[in-house]
């Protein structure tokens, strides 16, 4: 009588093991529904080990853009995280603890690794199971329990990064609409000039700048720039930029004045964090000249009179200095029918699938074989001599081109 007793014991402790098992399984799944925070599944585990599985030594690390964090111990103090998960992570799978074993995981019993898509996600060491009896339906349950909560974090974190990565996309492409708005979509070609230009955002959004502004039938200005930085901080730069240039250059009728007042705006939102460089040039078909102030950008070519030249005068970037050192504007005779092209540094930073750069030497060889062509034949036959010469390579940055033909 007293083995049957022992059989019905035993039955009775396993049925309510199964039982607690069961109502504890059902509890972290609706917490999890529930979309309980992160926290408090870490709670939960905590408690559900400590309280109904009567473990008295626990550490549990998960996974979050690749440094691991313990997120929830039982009698356990973090001192070395970094060495405890080094050692961790050579487990792929369910590890009974030995003597052998690295000494900091000796004061535990198991090792229970999560992968998911074979990439490690958590660990769970396990120590001090008080109950014996029936140790591996226990330890297989705690397992699951581990994997369950383990997985429940990884779909969290991975849900947020999708929508963070939903919330930058939109971003980018309000950024993107924003700044095609600030890009002029066409440029006017006259009797007297004509202008053409060229833009290649390396991403959605560049920090390449081009624009035309018109003062009378025989006077304008065109300006190139290159905002330091990509993305959304740039294009709003952008968008801020275009519109001190809008204000200001009619305010100041002198380039000097206006480069110097366009500095000490771009610096007072910038405080020296990002900088500008900028290049500007005034036209005057009447006079046949041409001024302009080179601000720390990529030199244009001009080509005039069979001439060719670097306009490399100027100050330096903008943005960089609260008032600028010094500023120097040069004028240049426009003498028979003469070309300027400008750009950013995106165009002699092209590389070819043999590591060559279109550099200075292929862009004023170019230019001065090509000087008789009108802006927009220039700039289609540049655009067919770039992608002949970097083939399949990509664009390893914003490309921005402005082209003036002065006739």
């Amino acid at each position: 009588m007293s083995k049957e007793l022992a059989i019905l014991e035993k039955l009775e402790k396993e049925l309510s093991l199964k039982e607690l098992q069961i109502k504890s399984l059902l509890t972290i799944t609706q917490a999890i529904n529930d979309n309980v925070p992160a926290d408090g599944l870490f709670n939960m585990y905590r408690s559900f080990l400590s309280w109904e599985m009567g473990i008295t030594k626990m550490a549990l690390f998960i996974i979050d853009e690749e440094e691991w964090t313990c997120t929830s111990a039982i009698n356990y103090e973090v001192e070395n995280n970094e060495h405890v998960t080094k050692v961790l992570i050579q487990y792929n799978r369910l590890h009974t603890i030995k003597d052998t074993d690295d000494p900091i995981l000796r004061s535990f019993d198991i090792i229970i690794p999560v992968f998911h898509k074979s990439l490690p996600i958590a660990y769970a060491i396990i120590g001090g199971i008080k109950e014996k009896e029936d140790l591996y339906n226990k330890i297989q349950f705690i397992t699951t329990i581990t994997n369950i909560i383990a997985v429940a974090i990884e779909n969290k974190r991975l849900f947020k990064k999708q929508i963070e990565q939903e919330r930058l996309k939109r971003e980018i492409e309000l950024a993107s609409e924003v700044q095609k708005k600030l890009i002029p979509d066409s440029l006017p070609s006259t009797d007297n000039y004509q202008l053409s230009s060229i833009y290649k955002p390396h991403f959605n959004i560049g920090g390449d700048y081009l624009d035309y502004i018109k003062f009378d039938e025989h006077k304008f200005a065109f300006c190139i720039a290159d905002i330091s930085g990509k993305g959304v901080a740039a294009a709003l730069l952008m968008a801020n930029f275009q519109a001190m240039i809008q204000s200001l250059i009619f305010q100041y009728r002198d380039l000097e004045t206006f480069v110097f007042a366009l500095n000490q705006a771009v610096y007072r939102i910038t405080q020296s964090d990002k900088f500008i460089t900028f290049f500007i040039a005034e036209i005057d078909t009447k006079k046949r000249e041409l001024t302009y102030i080179n601000a720390g950008h990529y030199p244009p070519v001009i080509m005039t009179n069979k001439k060719l030249t670097r306009l490399k005068e100027g100050c330096t970037i903008i943005g960089a200095f609260e008032k600028l050192p010094t500023i120097k504007e040069e004028t240049i005779k426009l003498e028979g029918e003469s070309i300027i092209l400008s750009f950013t540094d995106g165009l002699a930073d092209l590389q070819n699938e043999n590591g060559d750069y279109f550099d200075d030497d292929r862009i004023e060889s170019f230019v001065r074989k090509n000087q008789l062509l009108s802006a927009q034949d220039f700039n289609d036959k540049l655009m067919k001599e770039i992608d002949k010469f970097k083939a399949n390579q990509d664009f390893p940055d914003d490309i921005a081109i402005l082209t003036c033909k002065v006739v």
